[in-house]
């Protein structure tokens, strides 16, 4: 795929995508209602952007052509395989509830999912009408919300994230529309990196949370190389461990 205009990286966490497309040469910006990174460009309500953009009003929409890409990544909290243990009454959260309050919190977290669904449905069919590039990210674990509830299937399917470099293994559904991927294969297999990652926990408990969200630039330069631009990129070809 060949981007002539510019790559636009939308919620968070796409800082570090940003960062690698500049250095490959594309320019690049990045979108969200949070800037806890000190770098976002546009500080704006995306969720409230694409509402606009569906409904034919003025929106962040306009300001990107065809020969751009956006580079989507999702808020996963009401998808994730975490957020559907959530649904049954005998989730460790609802210790000490009583079976009112525990139906409550499960409807609740419907809405809230059905919500942010139609958000994601409604962004896909902007895409598809106004012949946008986009790519989508989300989890797709074991008991993702998306695996059987979307209105298309994922186009890749990154199983291992950490044999392209990235902190842990995470298998992550792409969602290419108005584009294809490429099929490279980058290897960046670090046995120290990996080993040390396995031993982390998250500091903060809950569903995509920020550190276990977070993006190594590696695995951001090497899947912009394999699935975007389809480029051969030298000096990446590490070696291989079998056992870890």
């Amino acid at each position: 795929m060949e981007i002539k205009g510019k790559a636009h990286c939308f919620f968070e966490q796409s800082g570090t995508f940003k960062q690698e497309f500049i250095k490959l040469g594309i320019p690049a910006e990045d979108y969200d209602i949070q800037n806890n990174f000190g770098q976002t460009d546009h500080v704006i309500d995306l969720f409230g952007e694409i509402q606009k953009g569906y409904q034919g009003e003025p929106s962040v929409f306009d300001t990107i052509n065809p020969e751009d890409l956006i580079m989507a990544f999702f808020p996963c909290i009401y998808f994730n395989a975490t957020s559907q243990i959530a649904f049954s009454f005998n989730n460790m959260n609802y210790r000490g509830m009583t079976l009112r309050q525990k139906t409550d919190a499960i409807i609740e977290r419907s809405a809230k999912r059905e919500h942010y669904y139609l958000l994601l449905v409604k962004m896909v069919s902007l895409a598809m009408e106004r012949g946008l590039r986009m790519i989508i990210e989300n989890p797709w674990n074991e008991q993702t919300y998306l695996k059987a509830n979307f209105v298309l299937p994922p186009s890749v399917v990154d199983w291992n994230r950490m044999l392209r470099g990235d902190y842990r293994v995470k298998p992550t559904a792409y969602w290419f529309i108005n584009c294809e991927p490429g099929n490279g294969f980058t290897y960046q297999y670090d046995k120290n990196k990996i080993t040390h990652n396995m031993r982390k926990k998250p500091s903060v408990a809950g569903t995509c949370n920020e550190e276990r969200s977070m993006i190594s630039p590696d695995y951001a330069r090497n899947f912009i190389c394999d699935f975007i631009l389809g480029k051969p990129q030298k000096f990446t070809q590490l070696s291989i461990f079998d056992n870890i």
